[in-house]
């Protein structure tokens, strides 16, 4: 087994230092939960526990597909970074008939796959329960093995704008209580409603290099935006045993092929931006799994986004060219690319009696 990172045995040195502190103080473990998804088979659920002044509760309920937690919202802004991971806590995670043990990861995080709970499609719950008492039940959205189509949209300058350099935009997401400075990339939020209401089945996922912490705030944001709701994908910031910093684009590469396991069967419409990797990342997933894509739409920054995105626009008619078989289109707003992605979805029905 190769060595842990120096990085991360620091960053792990003073995490226990701070939680035995905190403890003596008499801190308590809770848990929160993040929204999942699965299959009729296997589900995939997230959480994460971590110190806190206030009691164990029983049966509270975080980030469900309705609803904001009491916890979320009393939490806002610069609190969610300051947090003390719990790591190596034992928990029980439970969904439909399956019940299943385990540890927290270095980062407080839970990440687990449930098999043969013997749900329907559709939004089910699961529970994350701690020792102590403390529990929490967060939705999880099971995908019916008839869905043939999903989309996975990226998140920042594809559904949010902030108008700040890419470099500052989770922090300024975390620190600042105000949610009111960051606005909805125009036509993006109708595009997902109409794909959603001509094919209400149909899953949408938000794949960003976003912190985890940030969770509550983005689903805030889309829920007063009227996006269709469903899990984000998202990361934990720091050192990780081989490096100072996590990889945002090897993250998305690496959620991008499980979802292409897990859901076999699904063609997924793939919206990003031209600021930074998602041309890249989306053109080379669509050559690796050419059954997996329906479409690739990429919205054009203005210069200006450019700049604060600190990258150039990335040649993707080059990319993606002759080597991938999935259409590509590119438009500055969402209004642009959902007129481009239903024109050509439906030149393909007309042609589909022909072939």
């Amino acid at each position: 087994m190769a060595p842990i990172h120096i990085a991360a045995q620091l960053e792990d040195s003073v995490r226990r230092r701070i939680g035995a502190r905190l403890k003596r103080r008499g801190w308590h473990e809770r848990v929160s939960g993040y929204t999942g998804y699965g299959t009729v088979e296997t589900a995939r659920v997230f959480g994460r526990i971590s110190l806190s002044r206030q009691e164990p509760e029983e049966s509270r309920t975080a980030l469900t597909h309705h609803e904001d937690s009491l916890l979320d919202i009393a939490q806002r802004g610069w609190h969610f970074f300051l947090t003390a991971p719990a790591a190596s806590v034992q928990v029980r995670v439970t969904m439909g008939a399956t019940s299943v043990m385990v540890k927290t990861d270095r980062g407080g995080y839970v990440d687990v796959e449930l098999s043969g709970h013997g749900l329907a499609p559709g939004w089910q719950e699961a529970s994350i329960d701690l020792p102590n008492g403390d529990s929490v039940t967060t939705s999880v959205l099971i995908v019916g093995p008839h869905v043939r189509v999903g989309l996975v949209s990226d998140i920042d300058d594809t559904v949010m704008v902030t108008h700040l350099p890419r470099m500052f935009i989770a922090g300024w997401n975390t620190f600042v209580r105000s949610e009111q400075v960051r606005q909805e990339v125009p036509g993006i939020g109708a595009m997902y409603r109409s794909l959603v209401k001509a094919d209400p089945e149909m899953p949408v996922l938000y794949l960003s290099t976003g912190a985890w912490n940030v969770a509550p705030a983005l689903t805030r944001f889309l829920r007063r935006h009227d996006f269709p709701l469903g899990p984000l994908l998202l990361t934990d910031w720091g050192p990780t045993n081989t490096g100072w910093f996590r990889s945002g684009q090897e993250h998305k590469e690496a959620e991008l092929r499980r979802l292409a396991q897990t859901f076999p069967d699904i063609r997924w419409i793939l919206v990003g931006d031209d600021g930074q990797h998602d041309p890249v990342i989306y053109s080379e997933f669509a050559v690796e799994h050419p059954d997996s894509v329906e479409a690739i739409c990429i919205r054009e920054l203005t210069p200006a986004e450019q700049v604060l995105s600190s990258g150039l626009p990335v040649a993707t008619d080059e990319l993606l060219g002759r080597k991938v078989r999935a259409p590509m289109f590119k438009a500055p707003n969402g209004f642009g690319l959902h007129q481009l992605l239903v024109g050509s979805r439906r030149e393909r029905a007309q042609d589909e009696p022909d072939a």
